[in-house]
């Protein structure tokens, strides 16, 4: 199978793109023919190395939509020929390539109302935006939530479902990605180019944080006594709040079925819409990876691979 592949850590001129063995076939796992992966801020990050793999050379990639061509004996549930998606179960990578192999169990059908580009732009952004507002933070109806970083992928996904909730939803966003989020369903919008969200808002009862950095310390400035604050680019553990009436949760993000088939069924009722997409081709993936660590851009980055 064709693929985009890295043999050593570094920027992103260290992608090569060629052939590479075709995944292994084993009890419990099915072999997808990708149609269409994302890339994802974790992709860069494997790619730089921060992620410790061992084993090189790497294809990485989590999520993906296609279609099956390869199950394993004991696999009843799906079939041969069946569309799905999903992504990686923890610590695997693999899906910058036309194949890869999945347990069965962590994979969803996809329903032919929604496409292989916009199901591969949904998966884990989906996955990372339920984790964080339903599971994690719990959000209710009537709660005002602050939502980091609202023109990205997960932010997009969880503006959307904050406002299917029934939550007030305040975002952070450039002013040339005022009308997209607005769009999305956010009620207020602050420029973080000349405002400063800690003098903006207020009172929150959540925080989802998709940013890092100050950005995560600094927002539990905006939380109310006894609100949360959930964080997904501050590494494996929660940023540490400076005030002791707050609290930090770090969403686990895990791979399940239902959470996929959560995504389909908030999508076929109309809650939730494709982000806003750029596509690429698996050779592109350099250029892909360039645009996606500037943080310059907004929606998803996809690969069609076929």
């Amino acid at each position: 199978m064709k693929a985009a592949f890295i043999e050593r850590y570094g920027g992103p001129e260290v992608f090569q793109y060629g052939d590479f063995p075709d995944p292994i076939i084993g009890p419990g796992v099915i072999v997808i023919d990708i149609v269409a992966t994302s890339v994802n801020a974790a992709d860069w990050k494997v790619r730089l190395g921060e992620y410790k793999h061992t084993k090189l050379p790497l294809i990485p990639g989590r999520d993906f939509s296609g279609v099956v061509s390869a199950t394993g004996d004991d696999v009843k549930d799906i079939a041969v020929g069946d569309a799905v998606f999903g992504v990686c179960e923890a610590g695997q990578e693999g899906t910058y390539a036309e194949k890869v192999a999945a347990k069965a169990a962590i994979v969803a059908k996809k329903p032919s109302g929604l496409s292989h580009v916009n199901a591969a732009a949904l998966a884990l952004t989906g996955l990372t935006a339920m984790s964080a507002i339903e599971d994690t933070l719990k959000l209710q109806r009537g709660e005002t939530i602050l939502i980091q970083g609202g023109a990205g992928g997960v932010a997009g996904f969880a503006i959307q479902l904050a406002k299917h909730i029934g939550a007030r939803v305040v975002t952070t966003a450039s002013a040339a990605n005022h009308a997209y989020v607005r769009g999305l369903g956010a009620d207020e919008v602050v420029d973080y180019n000349t405002r400063d969200f800690t003098q903006a808002v207020a009172n929150c009862d959540a925080v989802f944080d998709t940013v890092g950095g100050d950005v995560a310390q600094r927002s539990f400035a905006v939380l109310k006594p006894g609100g949360r604050a959930a964080f997904i680019a501050s590494g494996a553990q929660a940023p540490k709040p400076q005030r002791a009436d707050v609290t930090a949760l770090r969403p686990p993000v895990g791979r399940a079925r239902a959470h996929l088939e959560r995504i389909v069924e908030l999508y076929l009722a109309g809650a939730v819409l494709p982000p806003e997409i750029k596509l690429y081709r698996l050779s592109e993936a350099a250029d892909a990876h360039r645009l996606s660590e500037s943080r310059h851009f907004r929606g998803k980055l996809v690969f069609q691979i076929r």
